[in-house]
């Protein structure tokens, strides 16, 4: 048997998944365009999977890129996740999530690169070098992903970063490997497993990045190169953005997200019996990653 290590490089294929709505439609051209613009690979096939909706095919159609029925991919769709709450409806949220790990079978290159349709990608980047795989990361993170973690896999966090930054690559054969490990552990699907281990009622019950991103680290963290993600959450309309101002927020950003999450909530955020409970008493994460305690402020999103 051959010893020789696969070297990855910039030159290596990558696939696109862009999971999508049709609030998405007014960021999504920008997103691809700027994936297009700043990844420092070969792109193979960009895919967006997404309700069948009209405007969304033919959005696929004009900017050329793949439409990839949501509603085929997973023996559950939306309406068999129930997590919402009186104040806020978030089973679309979880979809998305479960929809992105379906790359491993849907994609046709060795890697693919997930990402949120509401961030756009400002400066380039790279997600392989050498034998290292690159994530780009923040410094803080919601609890309930590391118990959720814990759950799935029986295993603590113990990476010093969040790997939550709205876009990751994925390597499909590792893809495939997490999920046949979370199905060992639970006896039943990958994603029944997900949607029966998170706690329902939190807002931020679990991580799609996160659980992969520890799987990896937990496996050899010396694989593993950190940068930060320099996101900028921006309250506005990408189309206001002009280019000049793009290059300015570069010097100090690499991506930004137009985050349109009003729509989660069915009624006012804020209510007595979120305002008063009681925090958990351990928080299964490493002691220098800082996480924001969901039950101690107002519920607002990452």
């Amino acid at each position: 048997m051959s010893t020789t290590t696969t070297t990855m490089t910039s030159k290596t294929k990558i696939d696109i998944l862009i999971p999508a709505i049709e609030k998405d439609l007014a960021t999504l051209p920008y997103v691809i365009a700027s994936a297009r613009e700043n990844i420092n690979h070969p792109i193979g096939r960009i895919l967006i999977v997404a309700p069948k909706r009209k405007r969304i095919m033919e959005l696929c159609r004009r900017l050329e890129v793949t439409f990839v029925d949501e509603d085929t991919l997973l023996p559950i769709t939306k309406k068999h996740i129930n997590y919402r709450s009186k104040r806020w409806d978030r089973s679309g949220w979880i979809f998305q999530q479960l929809l992105k790990w379906c790359g491993d079978s849907l994609c046709t290159a060795k890697f693919y690169l997930v990402m949120d349709a509401d961030t756009v990608l400002i400066r380039p980047h790279t997600f392989l070098e050498g034998n290292k795989k690159v994530f780009y990361s923040r410094r803080w993170s919601h609890q309930q992903y590391f118990k959720a973690y814990h759950k799935l896999l029986g295993k603590k966090v113990t990476s010093p970063s969040s790997f939550v930054t709205h876009y990751m690559l994925l390597e499909k054969a590792k893809v495939s490997e997490l999920k046949k490990a979370i199905e060992a552990k639970h006896h039943t699907s990958w994603y029944q497993a997900i949607l029966q281990n998170i706690d329902k009622t939190k807002l931020y019950a679990y991580s799609e990045f996160e659980t992969y991103g520890n799987f990896l680290y937990a496996q050899d963290p010396s694989r593993i190169v950190f940068r930060k993600a320099l996101n900028k959450d921006l309250h506005q309309s990408i189309t206001k953005l002009s280019i000049e101002q793009r290059k300015q927020l570069a010097r100090k950003y690499r991506s930004l997200s137009f985050h349109k999450r009003r729509g989660y909530f069915l009624k006012p955020q804020q209510s007595k019996a979120s305002k008063h409970a009681k925090a958990p008493k351990h928080a299964i994460a490493p002691k220098n990653l800082v996480l924001k305690d969901q039950n101690k402020r107002k519920e607002t999103l990452p």
